[in-house]
């Protein structure tokens, strides 16, 4: 496939984008390599914009220096959109006007916030956290804020939250679930995750949503579903996020909750992949199409198409991991899970330390870990060689889990 590949063109500047563009080049790709991303100068990591940048805001963790680009012949387009596709000529159009062919086009174009749509959600007391643009309007503003209202209770949601009570800040939390994290963690984690973020002050709202937001000269007023009302200084949007799909679509190819591809991260046309936040997947974990929004999930996956476009063919099939900081408190997670799995406890919730095992019958399938990095390191082992731990041994906390990987 390499022989036929002479000009890849990357649209999206995040992590699957960079990652893909470095892995062609130690592999060996001899051919042009053209990243086209929205955002202004360097790709940057955006985990840090929800945890620690925000207290010690400064330049970004770049993803990769200046240097480079230029020197592994990468060109970066950076603050240019790509407006439309031409399958047939194979060449993207950029605002502007100017046209980019390619013989391989690959969409990393990421995700976007989900936008409620609320009266008073357009105004400048309503900040969203996505981006370093975002992250930087909310450090120029912060030093005046006394109160914050946070909608939405997944992982931005509560490491923001975590941050603002750090800094002294009042927090109210709307989440319309009936739990925190719902999506993406067990009810145990729910649990402990709640009472920890009360006992820093944080004040939470659920099931609840916000059906409208009015500004007055002072206050921030949220009005929500069971009609209670929420006093604040600003509000941060932090509902979830929706894959960019505009292009995928208008070019004709299959979305559904993102651009979906197969197990080689393909499309159903041949000169066009997807990669990262924005493709909806195979799951070899759960057997299910799936779209995933994590650092490992886009690295990983740049790497695995890198590998394709140079001849070297395999599904993609990596073990799925994530983690989130809210204030003291560190979330890892190895694995998927889904509802109906068994719930094993091992260390102590009481004392902050302590993992959720969670088996289907005797299968383990995923493991979410509060501060506890052992405990995490070792599952991912376990889950990626698929060696086989009981629920009874899981409880267990004499025995030493790592005594399985071992032997």
């Amino acid at each position: 496939m390499s022989e036929m590949i002479a000009k890849v063109v990357v649209v999206g500047g995040g992590h699957a984008a960079v990652e893909l563009a470095a892995a062609l080049r130690q592999k060996g790709f001899g051919g042009a390599i053209d990243i086209v991303s929205e955002e202004p100068g360097l790709p940057y990591q955006r985990p840090p914009l929800s945890k620690d940048y925000m207290k010690r805001p400064g330049n970004p963790l770049l993803l990769r220096p200046e240097q480079f680009y230029s020197s592994q012949a990468i060109t970066l387009h950076s603050g240019q959109r790509v407006t439309s596709i031409n399958r047939a000529a194979r060449k993207v159009h950029m605002e502007g006007g100017s046209d980019l062919s390619y013989d391989h086009l690959v969409l990393a174009t990421g995700a976007r916030n989900l936008k409620p749509e609320l009266s008073g959600i357009d105004h400048p007391d309503v900040v969203e956290l996505r981006t370093l643009a975002d992250a930087e309007r909310i450090v120029a503003r912060i030093g005046s804020w006394k109160r914050v209202a946070i909608i939405g209770g997944g992982f931005i949601g509560l490491e923001a939250a975590g941050l603002f009570a750090e800094m002294g800040i009042a927090v109210d939390v709307v989440e319309l679930a009936p739990r925190l994290m719902q999506r993406a963690v067990s009810p145990p984690i729910s649990d402990w995750f709640l009472e920890f973020h009360r006992r820093k002050g944080v004040r939470f709202h659920m099931p609840r949503r916000v059906v409208s937001i009015r500004h007055g000269a002072d206050v921030v007023r949220l009005t929500l579903s069971d009609r209670s009302t929420i006093e604040t200084d600003a509000v941060v949007l932090a509902a979830g996020v929706v894959p960019n799909t505009s292009l995928a679509v208008n070019a004709g190819l299959a979305v559904a909750n993102g651009i979906v591809v197969d197990a080689h991260l393909a499309t159903a046309d041949p000169s066009v992949s997807a990669v990262g936040d924005c493709a909806c997947f195979p799951s070899s974990q759960l057997s299910l199409f799936v779209r995933l929004e994590s650092v490992q999930n886009a690295t990983d996956q740049g790497r695995t198409l890198a590998a394709r476009l140079v001849g070297e063919t395999r599904p993609y099939t990596a073990l799925p991991w994530f983690w989130s900081i809210q204030g003291e408190a560190r979330l890892q997670i190895a694995g998927l899970s889904r509802p109906g799995l068994t719930e094993v406890i091992r260390g102590s919730q009481e004392q902050g330390h302590f993992s959720v095992f969670l088996f289907e019958g005797n299968a383990l399938r995923a493991v979410e870990s509060v501060n506890a990095a052992g405990d995490h390191m070792v599952s991912r082992r376990l889950l990626e060689r698929s060696i086989p731990l009981s629920p009874d041994l899981a409880a267990d906390e004499v025995f030493d889990l790592k005594a399985l990987i071992v032997s």
